[in-house]
């Protein structure tokens, strides 16, 4: 299997990484443009990721599965799932594929008890991943994604009635106080952490309006608490509504702090996050996209570029999915894995479930995983497979594009002059861009441009390409493709409209297989 050289970036651990003004910057004083993997699953299983549905969905609803088929040997399961699914392996190939920092998701059952009283197994395994990041130069993001009680009350954190109990219950606010101040205490002088992502995706959906105030209280609380302690690490604040919603960040809580957003399935275009780019100017904070991906490699090249022509740092999701096309590690599906998702949905119990999840757990490592490194190409723009014509620069006129006269599509980068439209002519009621299996756009789903006699897109990459092999979908004989600053540039000849360009993929010869 071929693989490809990605530019190393290598963390710094001298001193605290930290705010200054609207940028993030290492302990020398350099500023940064984060580029990072979240390590989905490992200490919060999501159902998704597993191929399952309803039944075993949520981490507490997955436990009971293997526990009600393997019984006795599901805590056996449970430790090879730890050891296998993500190691020091992983930390090194995520270092190899040019990334600078894990997001490591935590699930808060595996740290404190219900008494309060710290795990020091659950703690061991950030200990493990600090010591792995420190030896492979990445920097770890600790996240709570799954809080005492649940922040988000559905079957992503943990919550064990499937409700934000924490913003319902005194005794999970005060266990989520004492586990930060925990953490803290325990991380304050570790330069190899990068910050304290405080709670993952809170209070989406009907409990955004009910619970915000009281967000902005836990919020302060924490910050209180971790500054009792820890005077060093960036403190990172999420905002409600799957981390889409700002309206509580009015005011600077903590000077040295940054505001996180998730983005998926929405237009890549800048009226999407312009909203955190405002509140970026209003509060000279730095803005970060701590979670996205689960999409096609157009999508993923042009809303990754989005984020970094704005000087927004980031971090992808997830690493490593059972049968996916949309992560750089798939985990290969055991044979029978049908009969279990079957079963979840109301069939039969497997015959032997033991061999089945044994099965998972050898092919879960990653030398035994299929490695897509096409995922990191797209959001990394070192060599992209395929880039959108739709997917030119977000620097602005004379920067990215320039036209001579344009047609914009609505909804979809319309404040810029550039003739964006549909290839098939429909009626459509919005843009479609929910492509969670990975698959590429149909005919009636693909957008285009218009150019005219000397318009031209610049489309920007991480490090140069010989021009030769870049290849212009339908178009070769109405363009001119000439090396520029930041990529290269399409000119048009004549009229012409562009779908796609293509990179030719040499092969290399290089220690990831």
């Amino acid at each position: 299997m071929s693989s490809m050289q990605f530019p190393a970036r290598p963390a710094d651990f001298a001193g605290f990484i930290h705010r200054s003004g609207t940028d993030l910057v290492d302990g020398h004083g350099t500023a940064l443009l984060l580029r990072g993997m979240g390590i989905g699953n490992w200490t919060l299983p999501e159902g998704y990721m597993w191929k399952f549905g309803p039944g075993a969905e949520s981490p507490r609803e997955i436990e009971a599965l293997t526990q009600r088929l393997l019984g006795e040997n599901s805590a056996n399961f449970w430790a090879g799932f730890r050891a296998n699914f993500f190691n020091e392996s992983d930390v090194q190939r995520i270092a190899e594929s040019g990334f600078d920092h894990v997001r490591l998701p935590i699930n808060s059952r595996l740290l404190i008890d219900d008494a309060g009283t710290p795990l020091e197994a659950g703690f061991a395994m950030i200990d493990d991943v600090i010591r792995w990041c420190r030896t492979h130069r990445l920097w770890v993001l600790l996240d709570l994604h799954g809080a005492p009680g649940g922040q988000t009350g559905t079957n992503i954190d943990d919550s064990p009635n499937n409700k934000p109990e924490l913003f319902m219950d005194a005794r999970y606010r005060h266990l989520t106080l004492t586990l930060w101040g925990e953490i803290a205490r325990r991380y304050a002088d570790e330069t190899v952490v990068m910050g304290y992502d405080l709670l993952n995706e809170p209070i989406p959906n009907e409990w955004t309006e009910l619970y915000n105030p009281d967000l902005v209280l836990l919020y302060q609380e924490l910050t209180r608490v971790i500054r009792e302690v820890d005077r060093n690490h960036l403190i990172m604040y999420e905002g409600s509504h799957w981390a889409t919603n700002w309206q509580i960040f009015d005011e600077v809580w903590d000077d040295n702090s940054c505001l996180q957003f998730h983005k998926y399935w929405s237009p890549p275009d800048t009226a999407t996050i312009q909203k955190f780019l405002d509140s970026r100017e209003a509060l000279g904070l730095p803005i970060y996209m701590g979670e996205g991906g689960e999409n096609n490699l157009e999508w993923l090249y042009t809303a990754w570029r989005l984020y970094e022509g704005n000087n927004i740092g980031w971090n992808f999701w997830p690493w490593k999915k059972i049968d996916t096309a949309t992560s750089p590690t798939s985990i290969r599906l055991p044979a029978r894995w049908h009969q279990l998702v079957e079963h979840v949905a109301g069939g039969p119990a497997p015959i032997n479930a033991q061999s089945i999840f044994d099965e998972l757990l050898e092919n879960m490592k990653l030398e035994n995983c299929q490695w897509q490194p096409e995922v990191i190409q797209a959001i990394t723009a070192v060599e992209p497979h395929e880039i959108p014509a739709w997917g030119f620069g977000f620097r602005g006129r004379g920067e990215s594009f320039e036209t001579s006269r344009a047609t914009p599509l609505a909804a979809m980068r319309d404040t810029e002059a550039v003739t964006i439209r549909y290839a098939e002519p429909a009626t459509r009621d919005g843009h479609w861009f929910e492509h969670t299996d990975g698959r590429d756009y149909s005919e009636s789903e693909r957008m285009v441009v218009d150019l005219v006699e000397g318009d031209w897109l610049e489309f920007e990459l991480s490090r140069p390409v010989d021009v030769t092999r870049v290849t212009v979908d339908d178009a070769p004989p109405s363009v001119m493709i000439e090396p520029s600053e930041r990529g290269f540039r399409v000119t048009a000849l004549s009229a012409v409209t562009v779908a796609r360009l293509r990179i030719d993929q040499q092969q290399t010869d290089l220690n990831m297989t």
